[in-house]
């Protein structure tokens, strides 16, 4: 395995696109007021978009995550808000957000700076105007907590 493919076999690149599948199911499963479960809307997606063999593993894995720890996941980024509460975010940026901190918070295969880097791609693409510079300070702050706490 080359130092560009994570333990799951993915190349960086097909790891950078699952993100934003990752996003896009994520938004879907948020429309349906999170009234199904994760999975079914993954299942949904496999089952009518093309995405490709190698890019699955990698969103499962994100997923399932995030399904088994999404109270958890949404404490820590709103311990971590400043003046604003999650559910009143774009929908958008929280997904990225969510995304972003499972990585932080769960993968120790992968750099938290290369997630937080992944999370700012992603708001370039499809968030607001604002939507870099505020994940990137969610995140980083996220992450500095999470460091200072593993240090205690």
């Amino acid at each position: 395995m080359s130092a560009r493919e994570s333990r799951t076999g993915a190349s960086v690149r097909d790891r950078s696109r699952a993100r934003a599948w990752i996003i896009q199911i994520l938004y879907g499963w948020e429309a349906l007021n999170r009234a199904v479960p994760l999975a079914a809307v993954l299942e949904t997606t496999l089952a009518t978009r093309k995405i490709a063999p190698a890019r699955e593993p990698y969103i499962r894995r994100v997923l399932e995550q995030l399904a088994s720890h999404p109270d958890e996941v949404d404490r820590k980024l709103q311990d971590v808000l400043e003046n604003w509460r999650l559910e009143r975010l774009s929908s958008l940026d929280r997904q990225v957000l969510r995304l972003g901190a499972v990585e932080i918070l769960y993968f120790a295969d992968i750099p938290p700076r290369v997630s937080i880097q992944e999370a700012i791609r992603l708001a370039e693409k499809y968030g607001g105007d604002e939507s870099v510079r505020f994940v990137n300070g969610v995140l980083d702050a996220l992450l500095k907590r999470t460091e200072s706490l593993s240090e205690s």
